[in-house]
C-alpha cells in the first residue's frame, strides 16, 4: 500500500508568508537588467534614479501673451495704463516658449489692450516671474528622481523621460510555472467530454490570470500523471527552464497519490505543510537547495480543488511575490457586512466564507454561498469574502463582519439580494438585468421558501421567491405570511405558475406513474432541502396518498436546487426527484407531471420604490421577458407581473 502523507502541522497564512520570506533571498534570486525607459511601466527600479537634466531646462512662458520687465508695470492702473513698446518693452510669447532675456514676467494676452502691433497699454502691474515656468520647477538635475524598489507608473515615465533618463535598471521579472497534476485530470486544450471520475483541468488557467495581474511571466504545462519520478522531472524541468517559482496543482494534500511533498523533499526542504484556512488547508511551501541544482527557489504545492487553490494564490502566492518585487502586496477594499443566514465553521481553522452581497437600507446584507472546495462558481457569484476565526465555531445572522469585497463598494448599491427558493427564470432575469444599459447584479442564497421568509423577517434580504402551498386553504405563500411576517408590509409579486413533478430518466425506463411510484423497491429519490417549498409540496402529496416518507428510500438525501435534483437523475445517483419541468427539459429528462403551483416574489412594501426593485418589476411585466420564461417550458405566464391577494391560488 502506498504511504500517506502526514500534515506537519496546520499554521496561519501569515505565518506561511513569513517563512517563505525569511527562506527566500530576493537579491540573489532575482537578477537585474537594462531596459528602456519608455518601455519601463510596471517594472521594479533596481536602485535609485537620479536626475539628468532639470525641467524645464529655461525659464519659460507659462501662458500666451507678452514677456515684460515687471518693474516697468509697477504703475499701470486701469484709469492710467502704462504704455509699452515692442522690443525693449515687451516680445509676444507663446506657452512654452523661452522666456526673453531680460524679460521676469508674462502677461496673459486677455489682460493687455493692444493700440497697434508694436504698442500695448497695461492696466495692472505684473509681477516678478507671473506666469513664468522657472529653471528646475518640476525638476532640478542631479536630485533624487525615483527611489529603489518602486513600481513605475505611467507618470513616473514621463518623470523619467523628462529628467533625460532614457534607461534604466530594473528587477528581473520573475518567471512562473504551473503544473496540474493528476491520472484524472484532462487537458482542455484537447476540449475533452469527460467521463466518470475525470475533471477538466482549469486551475492552470485561474493562476495564469493571476500572475497576469501580477505582472509576472508563467507558462503551465499539461497535466502530469500521478507518478513520482514524472512529477519530479517536471519540477526539475521547470527549474531548468529559468522560472524562480514552481507551483504544482493538487498532489499536495495527504492521500496515497499526492506525491508534491516526497518531490519537495528530495530537491530542497519544506518549509509549510498544511495552513490553518478552510478551504486552502493543502497548501505545501518548500526552498529549493543544492541537489535541485538551482538554490533558492520557490515551490509551491497549490491544492487541487479550485476554491482552495484560489485562496493558495491570493493568501500565500499574493504576498510574497510581492515581496520579490519590491511592491505593495494587493489589498482589497474592506466593508463591514451584516451576515444574513447563522453559519457554523470548525474551531482551530480559519474559514473562508463566500458571500452574495448588496446594500439593503442602511446595510450591506451578505448571504452564504455553498462552501464547497471545489465549487468555483461560488467565486463568481460572490461580491465579498469574510473569514470567519479559527478561535469561534461559526457566526450568528445578523452578525457583522468584515469583508474583503471582490466588487468596487458602488456596485453594491445595483445588487439585489434573494434569499429563498430556486427557479429557473431567476437565472433568466439574472442574465437580463445584466444586459440592461445600467447593468444590475441579483445574487441568490438557495435557502429554500421558509429561508426566504426567515431572511425578509431579519432584514436580510431585498426580496424572496416562494412557492408555499397550503392545503386547507388552497392558496399560496399568503398563510404563511400571515403566520411568518406578521409585523412586515409586504407586496406579493407572482412570476409565474410552474409545473412541478417528478424528474425521471430519459424515456421514464421504470414506468414511474406518480407519487406511489416511489415506495417502489427499486426506487432512489432525491429530495429538496428541509424548508423548500418543493419538499412542502412533497410531503403533502405523500400524506394525501397515505405514505410514510420513511417508506421512500432517499426520502433523507438533500439538494439545494432543481438543477442539481435533476443532475442526480441524470447521473443516476438517483432514479427520480421532485422538480419542475423546467429543469428536466433543461437536461433532455422525461417529467412525470404531479402539480401546478404559483411561483411569487415576496417584496418588503418599504423596497418598491426602490430603483433596483421598480426595474425588476419593470422587466417581469414586459411582453419581451414574459416569452422568455415561456420558452423555458413548463410555466404559464398568465399572471406574471401582477400584484397577488389572498385567495387568488393559480387564478
Amino acid at each position: 500500500m502506498t504511504k500517506r502523507n502526514i500534515y506537519l502541522e496546520t499554521i496561519p497564512p501569515e505565518e506561511a508568508v513569513m517563512r517563505a520570506k525569511s527562506a527566500l533571498d530576493r537579491d540573489v534570486l532575482l537578477s537585474t537588467e537594462t531596459v528602456p525607459t519608455h518601455e519601463a511601466a510596471g517594472r521594479v527600479t533596481a536602485g535609485p534614479i537620479f536626475a539628468r537634466y532639470s525641467s524645464p531646462t529655461f525659464h519659460a512662458a507659462a501662458m500666451d501673451g507678452i514677456a515684460v520687465k515687471a518693474e516697468s508695470t509697477f504703475m499701470a492702473r486701469e484709469d492710467e495704463p502704462t504704455q509699452l513698446d515692442h522690443g525693449d518693452g515687451f516680445l509676444f510669447v507663446n506657452t512654452g516658449n523661452p522666456l526673453p532675456e531680460g524679460m521676469n514676467a508674462v502677461i496673459m494676452i486677455e489682460n493687455i489692450v493692444q493700440k497697434d502691433e508694436v504698442t500695448v497699454f497695461i492696466e495692472a502691474p505684473a509681477f516678478p516671474w507671473q506666469h513664468v515656468r522657472r529653471i528646475g520647477e518640476d525638476i532640478v538635475a542631479t536630485e533624487l528622481l525615483i527611489p529603489q524598489n518602486r513600481e513605475l507608473t505611467p507618470c513616473d515615465i514621463g518623470a523619467l523621460l523628462s529628467a533625460g533618463i532614457y534607461e534604466i535598471e530594473v528587477r528581473e521579472v520573475i518567471k512562473s510555472i504551473f503544473m496540474p497534476t493528476g491520472d484524472e485530470v484532462l487537458n482542455f486544450l484537447d476540449k475533452p467530454a469527460p467521463q466518470a471520475g475525470q475533471v477538466i483541468e482549469s486551475n492552470s488557467q485561474v493562476y495564469m490570470a493571476y500572475a497576469a495581474s501580477w505582472g509576472i511571466k508563467s507558462a503551465w504545462t499539461a497535466p502530469v500523471p500521478d507518478d513520482e519520478d514524472a512529477l519530479r522531472t517536471a519540477v526539475m524541468d521547470g527549474l531548468k527552464a529559468g522560472n524562480h517559482i514552481v507551483i504544482v496543482g493538487a498532489g499536495s494534500s495527504a492521500g496515497s497519490k499526492d506525491y508534491s511533498k516526497r518531490v519537495f523533499e528530495s530537491i530542497g526542504k519544506v518549509l509549510v505543510h498544511g495552513i490553518a484556512v478552510m478551504p486552502g488547508k493543502p497548501t505545501l511551501i518548500a526552498v529549493t537547495d543544492e541537489r535541485s541544482g538551482y538554490p533558492g527557489r520557490l515551490l509551491v504545492g497549490a491544492p487541487g480543488y479550485p476554491v482552495s487553490a484560489v485562496v493558495c494564490h491570493e493568501k500565500i502566492l499574493a504576498p510574497v511575490i510581492s515581496w520579490l518585487q519590491g511592491s505593495a502586496a494587493p489589498e482589497r477594499q474592506m466593508a463591514k457586512v451584516t451576515l444574513a443566514r447563522k453559519t457554523p465553521s470548525k474551531p482551530g481553522m480559519r474559514e473562508a466564507l463566500r458571500l452574495a452581497a448588496g446594500r439593503i437600507g442602511d446595510q450591506i446584507i451578505a448571504a452564504p454561498l455553498a462552501r464547497g472546495a471545489g465549487m468555483i462558481t461560488t467565486m463568481t457569484k460572490a461580491q465579498a469574502v469574510a473569514y470567519i476565526s479559527e478561535d469561534v465555531e461559526g457566526a450568528e445572522a445578523g452578525e457583522i463582519l468584515n469583508a474583503e469585497l471582490l466588487v468596487p463598494a458602488d456596485d453594491l448599491d445595483r445588487v439585489m439580494v434573494h434569499v429563498g427558493s430556486h427557479d429557473n427564470t431567476l437565472d433568466l432575469l439574472a442574465n437580463e438585468l445584466m444586459g440592461l444599459a445600467e447593468p444590475m447584479r441579483l445574487v441568490s442564497s438557495h435557502a429554500g421558501s421558509m429561508g426566504g421568509l426567515t431572511a425578509l423577517k431579519e432584514g436580510a434580504a431585498l426580496f424572496a421567491g416562494a412557492h408555499l402551498f397550503d392545503p386547507e386553504s388552497g392558496d399560496f405563500n399568503f398563510p404563511f405570511i400571515e403566520r411568518y411576517l406578521k409585523d412586515i408590509d409586504v407586496t406579493v409579486v407572482n412570476l409565474a405558475i410552474r409545473h412541478q413533478g417528478l424528474i425521471v430518466a430519459k424515456g421514464n425506463p421504470l414506468n414511474i406513474q406518480g407519487i406511489d411510484s416511489l415506495t417502489e423497491e427499486n426506487m432512489v429519490f432525491i429530495n429538496r432541502q428541509r424548508g423548500a417549498g418543493t419538499r412542502i409540496l412533497l410531503d403533502h402529496h405523500l400524506k394525501t396518498a397515505n405514505i410514510n416518507p420513511r417508506d421512500v428510500q432517499g426520502y433523507d438525501n438533500e439538494e439545494f436546487t432543481h438543477m442539481a435534483v435533476a443532475v442526480n437523475v441524470l447521473t443516476g445517483a438517483a432514479t427520480c426527484g421532485l422538480g419542475i419541468y423546467a429543469a428536466a427539459k433543461a437536461l433532455d429528462l422525461d417529467f412525470v407531471p404531479l402539480a401546478k403551483e404559483r411561483y411569487d416574489l415576496i417584496i418588503p412594501t418599504q423596497y418598491i420604490e426602490d430603483e433596483r426593485i421598480r426595474t425588476l418589476m419593470g422587466m417581469i411585466q414586459s411582453d419581451e421577458v414574459k416569452a422568455k420564461i415561456n420558452d423555458l417550458g413548463g410555466y404559464e405566464t398568465d399572471l406574471t407581473g401582477q400584484i397577488m391577494k389572498p385567495g387568488i391560488g393559480l387564478g
